[in-house]
């Protein structure tokens, strides 16, 4: 069993043959899939709920990335915290700083992130974190452990650093205000000895998997699209690393999903991954 924490599946890349990519998902055991609710700004933030209505074992989040948070306005906020209410939304985010592309300044990111941890912790939601520093520095990473420790870390919430690139004592860090480590298939590239030297130290019960498909496909299927089916080839890596088979990574991983978001009654009920026969979505399209 698998579970994909993070994936875009709203994008176009996925528009001509979306149903068969969550298909091929759940023929690789991929048990859920958290459908982030990003889109292209904040017009856009239920595309993950949209999905989530249509295949039951698909949870969404939403929120404003970085990249868009120029776009944040009182209506958009307000919008968000009405759509927090949804049944199937798990978490708030992506969110946080990104100084590498730097779409938004700095500090009109930092409001926007400030002002969802705010809304985030009144929902009663974690936040998903999307952290990246401009080349060369830790910068990004800073203020984002200072707004954190600020803002969030007392809520008890935690919430989950996605995709991450960073250090073990920056893992570290998040991991003691009560965050999960998320890893991708970046783990897999040549060049990622750091994201491999933290994923060593990271206790396997904090850790999850992703492919934040369409983005990021793991060897041996980098350069193509990504997709959830995928996410094993995270797994299989971190088992390679931890000395486990792929399987027991992906029960592990699993097992941290449904009790890190309280899920523990739908993890029950099922006790072995789902065949393609079991997928249930309803008539309607994204």
């Amino acid at each position: 069993m698998f579970v994909d924490s993070h994936a875009h599946l709203d994008g176009k890349q996925f528009d001509t043959d979306r149903e068969r990519v969550i298909a091929r998902a759940r023929e690789a055991g991929v048990q859920a899939v958290v459908a982030i609710g990003n889109g292209d700004g904040p017009d856009q933030v239920d595309c993950g709920i949209r999905l989530a209505e249509e295949y039951d074992f698909i949870y969404a989040t939403l929120g404003i990335h970085p990249h868009e948070a120029r776009l944040a306005d009182e209506d958009a906020y307000q919008n968000m915290e009405c759509l927090a209410k949804h049944p199937k939304v798990i978490a708030w985010g992506e969110i946080g700083l990104d100084y590498f592309y730097d779409h938004s300044e700095s500090d009109v990111q930092k409001q926007a992130f400030t002002r969802q941890m705010e809304l985030a912790a009144a929902a009663k939601l974690p936040i998903v974190i999307h952290c990246r520093p401009s080349e060369g520095s830790d910068n990004a990473w800073e203020d984002c452990f200072k707004l954190m420790q600020e803002h969030w870390a007392a809520k008890g919430l935690g919430g989950i650093l996605h995709c991450f690139t960073g250090t073990w004592p920056q893992a570290k860090r998040a991991l003691d205000i009560g965050f999960m480590i998320s890893f991708a298939g970046n783990l897999t590239f040549p060049k990622a000895q750091q994201i491999r030297d933290a994923a060593l130290q990271v206790p396997l019960e904090r850790m999850l998997i992703e492919t934040d498909s369409p983005y990021l496909a793991p060897v041996p299927n980098r350069g193509k699209r990504n997709e959830p089916a995928f996410v094993k080839e995270t797994a299989r890596k971190l088992g390679e690393l931890r000395g486990l088979a792929m399987e027991e990574i992906g029960r592990q991983t699993t097992d941290n999903f449904y009790s890190f978001f309280k899920l523990a009654e739908i993890a029950e009920s099922k006790v072995s991954a789902p065949s393609p026969s079991s997928v249930h979505h309803s008539s309607g399209t994204l």
